[in-house]
């Protein structure tokens, strides 16, 4: 049986809903799983730079470290993705702002929204992510919350991710 996460812009009140990739990314997707079943996980909504139609938050460290599992560089619209950024590969001001470890740095959860989509970052380079899961629900409403917060901004935003129960993904 599929499992589902919803995934909500809590200002916004928008919410869409993903299958987990169970097959493509079984470490990643048993990570997230595990990580949820204490509860919602979230935090500041951010949008992307670089990476064009993302919106994105940095949670605290969880789970096994996974190694690239499902990559990509090239998310297409109502991809999510996992990315493992250890303490040392996000700016330091961007951490303190974040509240998030120095040393051991965090997971980084991101939709991708649009199209047109690289994950090249100029101070690092490649940064493949682990499609971990794909919107099947509402990706139309989401689009336009996440473009939102491009053009409107993310402060007061919050990205949170819950297990939707296993009955059904509605």
């Amino acid at each position: 049986m599929p499992k589902y996460i919803r995934i909500t812009l809590e200002r916004r009140g928008v919410s869409c809903v993903a299958e987990l990739l169970e097959k493509e990314a079984p470490r990643t997707t048993a990570a997230v799983w595990e990580a949820l079943a204490g509860g919602p996980l979230g935090g500041p909504a951010q949008h992307a730079k670089y990476a064009r139609n993302e919106v994105y938050s940095i949670v605290p460290r969880f789970g096994p470290t996974i190694g690239q599992e499902n990559p990509t560089v090239t998310p297409i619209p109502g991809d999510v993705c996992y990315f493992d950024f250890h303490g040392g590969m996000l700016d330091a001001s961007f951490k303190e702002d974040q509240d998030i470890d120095q040393a051991a740095g965090g997971i980084d959860l991101a939709i991708f929204y649009g199209r047109n989509n690289l994950l090249l970052n100029g101070d690092v380079g490649w940064v493949p992510g682990n499609v971990y899961a794909t919107i099947v629900e509402n990706l139309p409403a989401m689009a336009e919350a996440c473009h939102d917060v491009w053009r409107s901004g993310s402060v007061g935003e919050r990205l949170v991710y819950e297990r939707v129960p296993e009955a059904s993904p509605a």
